[in-house]
């Protein structure tokens, strides 16, 4: 039985930024909960107790807001690369607690991925490593993985030429590992666990199980962050935050301050105020504590703890961080990102997939 999973939690989330330039993207709220919540939660439902947490950027952050993850029923060890060592490396790194079979995770991922499914196959097929795998609608944009008719693996093509495809899976980024496979890593070095473990095991007990129909959605960018946000709320992805909405589709916390109309999903934390004539929603969360104006209009966004959001101001699919400020009739632009601590001035215009990041002092 498997009951423990490593999790790589070492990336910067580049692509995220500025949400991501003070804090690590597996922390960063999806909805209700640190991202690496909903993680975690899954992996309990499928009887998962512990986990090792392969850690880098910004660490300490991870630890503060998971702590001992008594949250999500799940036991948590961390282990703090000096280094950036890639997949394979960051594994080698907590081999001292890892046990004979465990689940290999990357942490950058929202999934519904039948765990106990994939185990179950590892387990009749007596494979060193199975692979969890997805469909895309457009194989040529990945890395693609060939299997023989009884799921063993029988290779790889990376960004494949249009004549070289004959598959539509892909490595969803989840694996069942043996011990063994940790003793093919060299110790103190950058390795892809992907690119140079994967390939020596063809033919030599790699497996793999499509997860077709499955839900699989990497965060890494904000209008990904955005889907995942709008699939946790409207339930397209099952999580323990879909089933603390009403029936209209909202979560309203009791001491949330609305004068304005809420469309259905949208979550509405803790401390929050809505001024007259706002309109908010739908696929929209309002963080706790934020504020927004008389006559605000917000759809398709987030806007994080600690905002607010000036009076008539305009918000269509975007993103506002943690205790900024956006001015009075302001707009902003589809997958514009207002960073942390950052001002936009009144009825200042960002546009789409705009960048906006606050100053030493906390000011644009």
């Amino acid at each position: 039985m498997v009951t423990q999973a490593v999790i790589l939690v070492g990336g910067e989330g580049t692509r995220l930024r500025p949400l991501t330039s003070r804090v690590p993207k597996p922390v960063l709220d999806v909805v209700d909960r640190p991202f690496l919540g909903h993680m975690l939660d899954w992996l309990s439902r499928h009887g998962i107790t512990e986990a090792v947490l392969c850690c880098g950027f910004k660490a300490d952050s991870v630890v503060e807001h998971l702590g001992e993850g008594e949250a999500h029923g799940i036991a948590l060890t961390y282990v703090h690369e000096p280094e950036p060592r890639g997949t394979a490396g960051a594994l080698k790194f907590a081999e001292d607690h890892l046990h004979e079979r465990f689940l290999m995770l990357n942490g950058d991922v929202l999934t519904d991925l039948d765990l106990t499914a994939q185990l179950a196959a590892h387990e009749a097929t007596g494979a060193t490593c199975t692979l969890g795998l997805v469909s895309v609608e457009d194989p040529s944009a990945f890395g693609l993985v060939r299997l023989h008719d009884d799921g063993a693996v029988r290779g790889f093509v990376e960004k494949p030429k249009p004549e070289e495809i004959d598959t539509d899976l892909i490595s969803a980024g989840c694996y069942v590992l043996e011990r063994s496979v940790v003793d093919l890593i060299p110790a103190d070095q950058q390795v892809s666990i992907e690119r140079e473990v994967f390939p020596r095991l063809v033919d030599n007990g790699l497996y793999g199980v499509a997860h077709r129909g499955a839900y699989f959605m990497d965060l890494g960018t904000p209008e990904r962050y955005l889907d995942g946000v709008r699939d946790v709320l409207t339930g397209r992805l099952a999580t323990a935050t879909h089933s603390l909405l009403d029936a209209a589709g909202i979560q309203q916390s009791p001491d949330a301050s609305v004068a304005g109309l809420i469309t259905g999903p949208a979550w509405i934390a803790s401390g929050a105020q809505i001024g007259e004539g706002a309109r908010i929603g739908p696929n929209t969360v309002i963080g706790a504590d934020a504020v927004i104006g008389a006559g605000a209009a917000i759809r398709d966004s987030v806007v994080l703890a600690g905002a607010s959001v000036g009076d008539g101001a305009q918000l269509y699919r975007s993103l506002v961080g943690h205790d900024a400020e956006v001015g009075a009739d302001a707009v902003i632009g589809a997958l514009a990102v207002v960073g942390p601590h950052a001002v936009v001035a009144p009825g200042t215009v960002v546009p789409h997939e705009s960048k906006v990041e606050a100053d030493l002092e906390g000011r644009t």
